[in-house]
């Protein structure tokens, strides 16, 4: 087991529970002592630091967390010896029998995951959600009624080494740049996406955006489009929920969940946190919280779900795309604090587009002139556009930190 993160604990822990033996590597040598004593409680040998190819002797099988790139020197060892490489995922795939729904795309996929979950839950069938959206797809391992769905987000470092994993219903929102600092080429990220479909029949479905290319596999092909007729409208905003909103309710039909079920879930559904999640208002501006948005394309629509004066925070850690197209779609009247790594490459695409900016390097500061800045009716919009590693663990611990600094601060006099 490569990685000892969610993913790497829930699959090791999967392992033991059906009695194979497990060697578990960490480069971290830093790993939560309580992790490493339950593991070793167990019987999984624990490994931490410089990787060691004579870990693979005797191993039948890697199992990689989505975290590890396939170019690490243990993953390309075992290819090179004949070992089996396999994602979290498929290995939950192997471990698990029950139906999944497999939702993938470049934005939109924990909203859409979480909205066709709560579906299911409206029209009172047993449904797990689980994958990327936070909760491991091997932690449902001997926990999960064998009748239930698994509704699973799969991102596309979880689909890179799927061999087995066939959903019954195959979601793609959208594919646009992103991750390729990880795969190479837009191509390469697009071949992994894809991936989800291969291995469906003809008694399966495969739900696509209207007018995409074929795609593999042999699923009964559905189509989507933001504007298709819905049962009711959703409650949360945005062309591109609405979008998000009409692929779940494809996806849950195509799992027979009642038509008054998918109805309830629509108006009742909130969203999911760090999604376009509003705060509070202070003095008459709506503070947002998108951290969620971690490439371009999303950051543009949440640009896009509102009609008031923006005061966008952008920035961290960028992915090798160009900024010109968020410079493009602000407004005159709009303006931008910039953070983290990508600051000065989005500055330049702001200047070329002759849009107001702050450097404001971190997000206390961009909090700080954000607030100052705003006037009643206007919006403070966290969509940063990059990558959180450069000064937080993760979008979550960004967007809770933008949390605690918006409910930081005080009403006007």
């Amino acid at each position: 087991m490569l990685g000892l993160a969610r993913s790497g604990e829930a699959a090791a822990l999967a392992l033991r529970s059906t009695g194979v033996e497990v060697v578990a590597h960490d480069v971290k040598r830093s790993i939560d002592p309580e992790l490493v004593g339950r593991l070793l409680g167990l019987g999984v040998e624990v490994h931490l630091g410089e990787e060691d190819e004579a870990l693979l002797r005797g191993v039948d099988a890697v199992v990689k967390s989505p975290g590890i790139p396939g170019g690490r020197p243990l993953v390309t060892a075992a290819r090179a010896a004949g070992i089996a490489v396999l994602s979290e995922i498929e290995l939950g795939a192997r471990l698990l029998p029950n139906p999944l729904i497999g939702i993938t795309g470049t934005n939109g996929k924990t909203t859409t995951t979480a909205l066709v979950g709560e579906m299911f839950r409206a029209d009172e069938r047993p449904v797990e959600v689980a994958g990327n959206i936070g909760r491991p797809l091997t932690s449902l391992v001997g926990g999960i009624d064998s009748d239930a769905w698994i509704v699973c987000e799969l991102s596309s470092f979880q689909l890179e080494d799927v061999e087995t994993l066939r959903p019954r219903v195959a979601v793609l929102l959208n594919l646009e740049p992103d991750h390729i600092d990880r795969h190479g080429t837009f191509e390469a990220y697009g071949e992994a996406k894809l991936r989800v479909f291969e291995r469906q029949t003809a008694d399966d479905v495969a739900i696509v955006p209207r007018g995409f290319r074929p795609v593999p596999g042999s699923a009964r092909r559905v189509e989507f489009a933001w504007d298709d007729p819905l049962p009711a409208e959703p409650r949360i905003p945005g062309t591109h929920n609405r979008e998000n909103a009409v692929a779940a309710t494809a996806a849950a039909r195509a799992a027979g969940v009642r038509e008054a079920a998918i109805s309830r879930a629509l108006v009742a559904f909130p969203g999911v946190p760090h999604r376009i999640e509003e705060l509070r208002s202070v003095g008459g501006v709506r503070f947002v919280n998108d951290s969620k948005a971690t490439n371009v394309a999303a950051a543009l629509r949440a640009i896009a779900a509102f009609d008031a004066p923006l005061h966008v925070i952008l920035g961290g850690l960028g992915k090798h795309e160009s900024y010109d197209p968020l410079a493009a779609a602000l407004e005159s009247e709009d303006r931008a604090y910039l953070i983290g790594d990508a600051a000065e490459e989005i500055a330049a695409a702001l200047q070329r587009a002759g849009v107001t900016f702050e450097r404001c390097g971190d997000l206390i500061t961009a909090v700080s002139e954000a607030a100052r800045g705003a006037r009643p009716g206007d919006v403070v919009l966290l969509s940063p556009a990059c990558a959180s590693f450069d000064q937080f663990e993760s979008y979550e611990h960004r967007g809770d930190a933008f949390r605690q600094l918006v409910a930081a601060l005080e009403e006007p006099r």
